[in-house]
């Protein structure tokens, strides 16, 4: 099988300047949510310019709920479906890099979706003009709201595994990241990424005078008591070497010093990396604090929410991704993660049904000695990835729909 370097390595960088307009193009219009209808319509833009200049077809479809972009291209002979997601959607905050092509918005691409999204588009380039080489298909996936809207979610619910007329037998999805080391890439076999849950909870007592306090029922320190224990709870309950992570972003109660409130309320994110802790989070983290409630007099209202499942790479796959990079890049290139990182992630919704794998690309810009990570309104991203980006996509379909048996390296 001709090695995916030698096929699409130097077609590649000579779409770099191609690739840089585009990104900046979707950096300077972010939206965010499930409905993205400029980044949809540059995305079409560029899908429609790839047919043009290359003569061949793709089947492109539109969501119906959500923004979204599907795009199918069909090899020269049948064969395995390969599906490749990439993110389209920014962040709700106001943009402080001081770049030229910075938003003027309280939007932002701080997480480095426009890179997604262009390096998504640069891989259909790349696999369209080498169409008669592939045996099978490959699913290009343009989702809107991954943060925290499960765009992939309704992606699912509109069919996206079953857009090449068939279901999708793997699936790869790649992320940047501000602050790891420009150009390096990153995966492991297994959990990837975390589980994340939502524990809200109202802790509901009897308002009162703030000076005669035993005349009132406080739910306020009900409710401290409350957001502690499911910490400690986590802590004394669960296997360290299968970690959950409490955190009580939101306590609100009040509205003077000197009035004790009739509720309080906190919410809480939690995130697990397996099914068996996801499970019981959800099971016990309730009764503990509504226990802790009636203990007191008072009584809560709670509920617990799995927003993602844990992100899970299938091992195969894992060392498939592995194995390009390396073979794309040098092993100097390559790192093993040595844990899952604890954000969360809505191709998990895909992970969950298809095999396939998840993975990093380091996208810190030269000259920064303390780079500002994802999500921050400072975060830079380093354009000069986008080729390898694009080209890392287009070799992990490859791997599986090249018309030569595919092999273990690119």
């Amino acid at each position: 099988m001709i090695a995916a370097r030698d096929l699409f390595g130097a077609r590649a960088r000579e779409l770099a300047v191609d690739l840089s307009a585009l990104r900046r193009r979707l950096h300077a219009v972010p939206e965010v949510g499930l409905r993205l209808p400029r980044t949809q319509a540059l995305v079409l833009d560029a899908l429609a310019t790839t047919v043009h200049d290359t003569g061949v077809a793709l089947e492109v479809t539109t969501g119906a709920a959500l923004d979204s972009v599907t795009a199918v291209l069909h090899g020269a002979a049948p064969g395995p479906v390969v599906l490749l997601r990439g993110d389209m959607d920014a962040l709700p905050l106001r943009e402080a890099t001081g770049l030229p092509i910075a938003a003027d918005a309280d939007r932002m691409h701080a997480c480095g979706h426009d890179l997604h999204t262009t390096a998504l588009v640069g891989a259909v380039r790349l696999l369209a003009e080498h169409r008669e080489d592939l045996a099978g298909s490959v699913v290009f996936m343009f989702q809107p709201g991954e943060e925290g809207y499960d765009g992939a979610g309704a992606m699912l619910a509109e069919g996206v595994l079953n857009a090449a007329g068939r279901p999708v037998d793997s699936a790869y999805a790649l992320h940047v990241v501000a602050d790891l080391p420009t150009g390096r890439c990153y995966t492991r076999p297994g959990p990837v990424m975390a589980a994340y849950g939502i524990l809200d909870v109202t802790v509901r007592g009897r308002g009162g005078h703030g000076g005669r306090p035993h005349e009132a029922l406080d739910p306020v320190p009900v409710a401290m008591a409350a957001a502690t224990a499911v910490q400690i709870y986590t802590d004394r309950r669960f296997d360290a070497f299968d970690p959950v992570v409490v955190t009580v972003g939101e306590f609100h109660a009040g509205t003077a010093p000197n009035v004790i409130p009739a509720e309080a309320r906190f919410r809480a994110g939690v995130r697990s990396f397996s099914a068996q802790a996801t499970d019981r989070l959800a099971a016990e983290l309730p009764p503990l604090v509504e226990g802790i409630a009636r203990a007191h007099g008072l009584d809560a209202a709670v509920t617990y929410t799995t927003v993602l499942p844990t992100t899970v790479n299938n091992p195969e796959h894992a060392g498939l991704f592995a194995r390009t990079a390396v073979g794309l890049f040098g092993a100097d290139r390559y790192e093993e993660l040595a844990r899952p990182r604890v954000g969360s992630e809505d191709f998990s919704r895909i992970l969950q049904t298809v095999p396939g794998a998840y993975g990093y690309l380091g996208a810190a810009p030269p000259g920064h000695d303390r780079p500002s990570g994802n999500h921050a309104p400072t975060a830079v991203f380093d354009e000069a990835v986008l080729p390898d980006a694009a080209l890392l996509l287009a070799a992990l379909a490859w791997q599986h729909i090249g018309l030569a048996a595919p092999t273990s390296c690119p």
